[in-house]
This record gives C-alpha cells, sequence and structure tokens, in this order.
C-alpha cells in the first residue's frame, strides 16, 4: 500500500512504483510569457503577440524552457523535500503541445521506479514521469526524471 506520508517529507523508502499524485497548478500570463521569452528564448512567437499571429502557432506560446521552470518550480513546491538530493539527469524531455496565455496548468507525478544506490547506501534513485496537463487535460510537457533521494536513517522516525 502507498504510503501516506505527504511527499515533501518522504524519504526513498517511502516511495513506491505506481504511485501517482496531482499538485499544485499555476495560470500562465501574456507579461510572465513576454519576460521569459525575452531574457531567456527572444523568438517572436515568445516576445511578441503582434509578430506570433504570422508563425506557425498563430499567437503567443510560452517557451518550452519555461514551462519546463514551471514544473520544476511545482514540483520544489509540492513534492521535494529535506531528502532532495538533486538529480543526475533527465532520460527524457518532451514538449508535446504549446501553452498560450490563460492557460492553467497542473502537475502529474508518476514513480516509475526505485533503484537503491549500489556505491553510496544513503541514497537512491527514484526514476518519475513529470507531466505539466493544461485545463483541457493536455499534457503539455513531459520529463523523465531520475531523483536521487536520501534514505531513512534508521532512527528517524516517519512524520504523521
Amino acid at each position: 500500500m502507498p504510503s501516506d506520508i505527504p511527499c515533501p517529507q518522504r524519504w526513498f523508502d517511502d516511495y513506491e512504483a505506481g504511485e501517482r499524485f496531482t499538485f499544485g497548478s499555476t495560470m500562465i500570463d501574456e507579461a510572465e510569457i513576454i519576460e521569459f521569452g525575452r531574457k531567456f528564448d527572444p523568438q517572436p512567437f515568445h516576445i511578441d503577440p503582434e509578430a506570433a499571429r504570422d508563425t506557425v502557432y498563430g499567437r503567443l506560446i510560452a517557451s518550452g524552457w519555461h514551462t519546463g521552470s514551471i514544473m520544476m518550480r511545482l514540483l520544489g513546491e509540492h513534492l521535494l523535500g529535506p531528502s532532495s538530493m538533486g538529480s543526475p539527469g533527465l532520460d527524457e524531455l518532451r514538449w508535446l503541445a504549446p501553452v498560450h496565455p490563460g492557460d492553467r496548468l497542473t502537475l502529474v507525478v508518476e514513480v516509475l521506479e526505485l533503484r537503491p544506490s549500489r556505491s553510496k547506501p544513503d541514497r537512491g534513485i527514484v526514476k518519475m514521469a513529470h507531466e505539466l496537463v493544461n485545463q483541457h487535460g493536455t499534457t503539455v510537457v513531459r520529463s523523465v526524471a531520475n531523483m536521487m533521494i536520501a534514505r531513512r536513517l534508521s532512527e528517524e522516525k516517519p512524520a504523521s
């Protein structure tokens, strides 16, 4: 049976493959899309609503890197806690649908696999699929990440 410990308080040993979580949501606005685009991805469809009309997208869209950053923020707010030790990388990153001003994005996480470290017994790798889903139920970005999560020390007790 999956753990009832809230995710930010979980350690490696508290996760189970197959668990799914839905976290938070955030509304995307035009000013945020333009600000991120100007700073990090200055393409017309990210920074200029008028010019975006003449692109394949027909209107302003968020940078894929912006949506990845939103996903990371939601992970930090709702999933990651003191047991998080970073990540050695992603196995997958896919931008599946454009994100427009006014979209509401929700984070869905699935635990795919657990691997205790062979060389460092204080941690393990939790492979997770992360998806941002818009208000229409469309997945707009998906990543599969390998998260280094600390193991619970024997004297530590789970929070209730």
